[in-house]
């Protein structure tokens, strides 16, 4: 398929996609519609929940690349001024729920897929897979087809990054920690007052920094964003419960900061999960030095998406930029789909991984 009508399908996709809601957990008719335009296109579809991939193999000694966005989108804000499920185009503009996240990066992939599809000479066998539940990170999202994709040497994860390329990623941990005391009466000036031994582990976490910082995403970061205690004023809380929000770099695994927590707390800490982990590719990686050579500049992402989960190196690429992710009218540019769908397709060209 040449680059026109790559980028004239894409165009026309993300406005079909905003017609189509796709709120996470509720994928149905937007995987249903892409279902429908990948058949046309002639291809295997295989679906799992709401995720669908396809693949274009052309030897089994050659490695595996996988061209991965989302389909699902967060819920509207109140602040619209459109209506989030109708497209709407300004310009350069389309507006609409999920054009900018990850609409736009996904029809720009699933382009680049069908422009080596025709092709028998690629030095990579490809996959294309359309994601469910990324901005919930639900389980029956891409963790649910990961180990039926078989081996994958390489990700490319289409969100919006402004057309550059996102090198590393903070990776996300929750903590539900609990101070304990003694109750008392308030006016005795007995007891021993549970937010105060709390607050020693908050206090902890607010002044510690980990040693190593990343040269992408800085140091790890500790937040307490949450804090419950107490049943009424004159009594003295036995409990206080709080909520920190922890984001790591590369440096670290999750597990290997919730333990330097854990040795240093008085309370109880646990973790929700550990499975949202940081990301980080190389600079000598092959498709990096590609896209440096191509002029694209590597950054660090705060935000958080679906290569989290992957254990393969990943690179984080597309169009659209985050700044206007989860906001009223959300929107992507169609020059922006163009020139994802040109950097794709030029980071693929003889790679060699």
């Amino acid at each position: 398929m040449d680059l026109d009508a790559c980028q004239d399908m894409a165009v026309g996709l993300v406005k079909e996609l905003i017609r189509n809601p796709s709120v996470s957990r509720e994928e149905k008719l937007a995987a249903d519609l892409l279902e429908v335009v990948l058949k046309e296109h002639g291809l295997t579809v295989t679906r799992k929940h709401h995720n669908l991939w396809t693949v274009h193999r052309v030897s089994d000694d050659r490695p595996n690349i996988l061209l991965n966005s989302h389909l699902d989108t967060v819920k509207p804000v109140a602040g619209w001024k459109r209506d989030p499920f109708v497209p709407q185009v300004e310009g350069e503009r389309i507006y609409g729920l999920g054009s900018n996240d990850a609409g736009g990066p996904l029809v720009s992939l699933l382009a680049c897929f069908l422009h080596y599809a025709g092709r028998q000479d690629n030095p990579f066998n490809l996959i294309f897979a359309a994601s469910a539940e990324e901005e919930v990170s639900g389980d029956k999202g891409v963790t649910s087809i990961l180990n039926e994709l078989g081996n994958i040497d390489l990700g490319i994860i289409g969100e919006p990054t402004m057309n550059q390329m996102a090198v590393a990623e903070k990776g996300l941990m929750v903590i539900d920690g609990k101070g304990y005391g003694s109750s008392a009466h308030a006016a005795t000036g007995g007891g021993r007052n549970a937010i105060y031994e709390a607050m020693k582990d908050i206090d902890w976490i607010s002044g510690y920094q980990f040693e190593q910082t990343s040269e992408w995403l800085g140091r790890v970061s500790m937040q307490v964003t949450m804090i419950a205690s107490g049943t009424q004023h004159n009594v003295v809380p036995d409990q206080c419960s709080w909520v920190a929000d922890i984001r790591t770099n590369e440096h670290y695994s999750n597990e290997e900061v919730f333990e330097v927590i854990k040795q240093n707390m008085k309370g109880d800490v646990e973790a929700r999960s550990f499975r949202l982990n940081p990301s980080f590719i190389s600079g000598e990686h092959p498709v990096v030095k590609r896209g440096t050579d191509m002029g694209l500049k590597s950054y660090g992402s705060m935000t958080l998406s679906d290569q989290a989960l992957m254990s393969f190196p990943t690179l984080k690429i597309g169009p659209g930029d985050s700044n206007r992710s989860h906001t009223a009218d959300e929107y992507i540019r169609v020059d922006e789909i163009r020139q994802g769908i040109s950097n794709y397709i030029q980071l693929l060209e003889g790679l060699q991984i």
